[in-house]
């Protein structure tokens, strides 16, 4: 699926979501939730930092989700986000019967963004979200936007690693 022109705000509020979380001394992700209607409904940035590996923006919306929305809604509900759903988050996503993911970066661009960097791999494999959950459609990268998200995560494991 092709990103459109009209989901490029949400997309770079995303980016900015990663930026306040990298402010905040945190790994830099940030997602907005978006209404079939267009209504931003939720929006969160990684809080990893405290300790809990879980707390990731995308696994936060999924559950404000399911907690408030008729499964019709999440269905038809967007998730943008500055980088590919992990894992966990696109389980998640699956689960709760959220719509699209829209993203800025891809997994295999942060993968290997990271290995660039010299950061070990993570505790968890990194794979794209159409292998966890094969009936969300997914669309990304935005080139562009994707670089100002690599740089915003080289700033981070310069000054944490």
């Amino acid at each position: 699926m092709v990103v459109r022109d009209d989901e490029l705000p949400y997309l770079r509020r995303c980016v900015e979501l990663a930026a306040e979380a990298l402010e905040s001394g945190d790994e830099p992700f940030g997602s907005v939730l978006v209404g079939g209607d267009g209504t931003v409904l939720a929006e969160d940035h990684n809080r990893v930092a405290s300790g809990d590996r879980t707390r990731h923006p995308e696994f936060e919306l999924a559950r404000w989700a399911a907690a408030r929305m008729p499964p019709a809604e999440r269905a038809a509900a967007t998730v943008y986000t500055s980088g590919e759903h992990c894992p966990m988050c696109a389980a998640a996503h699956a689960w709760v019967g959220l719509g699209r993911i829209v993203y800025v970066a891809s997994s295999e661009q942060l993968a290997s963004w990271l290995t660039e960097l010299g950061v070990p791999a993570p505790p968890v494999r990194t794979l794209p979200v159409p292998e966890i959950a094969p009936g969300v459609a997914v669309a990304g990268p935005v080139p562009g936007l994707a670089e100002e998200v690599r740089e915003l995560h080289r700033r981070f494991h310069r000054a944490h690693g």
